[in-house]
Formats: C-alpha cells, structure tokens, sequence
C-alpha cells in the first residue's frame, strides 16, 4: 500500500468513528505533518489530500481517491476497522484510540501509525 493511501486512510476513519473534522495527520513513519483534511456528514465522508491536490470521498464500503482513481473499502466496528485497497491489492487493519490511528499493512507487513489532528 502506498504511504499516502495509509494516511487517507487513518483520516477517512477517524472521521467516520467520531464524526468530527480532521484538520491534518502527522505521519510518523516519514516524519511529516500532511495536508489531509477529512469530514463526515450524515454517512458521506469528503475529504482534500492538499500535498497531492486531490479530493477523496465517499461511504465506508466505497471510499474514491481521484489522484489515484482507485478505491479503498472499510469495515468499521467499534474503533476498530479493516479493509482493502484496490490500487495494490493490499489489506489492512486499524484500530484508533483519542487522536492516534495504528494501522497495520499487510502486504507491508508493518504497523504505522498516525496522528491526527481535529478541528
């Protein structure tokens, strides 16, 4: 899976699982605070990954990132969720607690995680 699907990804779900805007995500396998802004309204998520100029958007089953135009599924339960992402066929799994985001590759086979930083 490739890394900035990862932090999308850490985003779109804490989004989802607490329903409040996500104004930036600190990746700290690189070191960097990115440019993703996420936000769930009814079910719909919409979503800007401002380093790569691009909108993602969607529901948990279908999310759509244009720069890509690939998708990625999540399942979600409780606070934890896992998923697939279409582009390189890899699975994943997370699981959130407050503002932190673990999300396991498995076709990394690494964990990696992800703050996140709220509105």
């Amino acid at each position: 899976m490739l890394p900035h699907t990862r932090a999308l990804i850490a985003a779109s779900a804490f989004a989802f699982m607490f329903e409040r805007k996500v104004a930036g995500v600190h990746d700290h396998a690189s070191g960097r605070d990115l440019l993703i802004a996420a936000e769930v309204r009814g079910n719909r998520l919409q979503g800007r990954d401002g380093d790569r100029s691009s909108n993602f958007t969607g529901t948990p089953a279908e999310i759509y990132d244009a720069a890509d135009n690939a998708f990625v599924s999540m399942k979600i339960e409780g606070r934890n969720a896992s998923g697939f992402d279409r582009a390189t066929s890899s699975h994943y799994s997370l699981t959130v607690t407050d503002q932190m985001v673990q999300l396991y590759d498995h076709s990394a086979g690494a964990w990696f995680a992800f703050s996140v930083q709220v509105v």
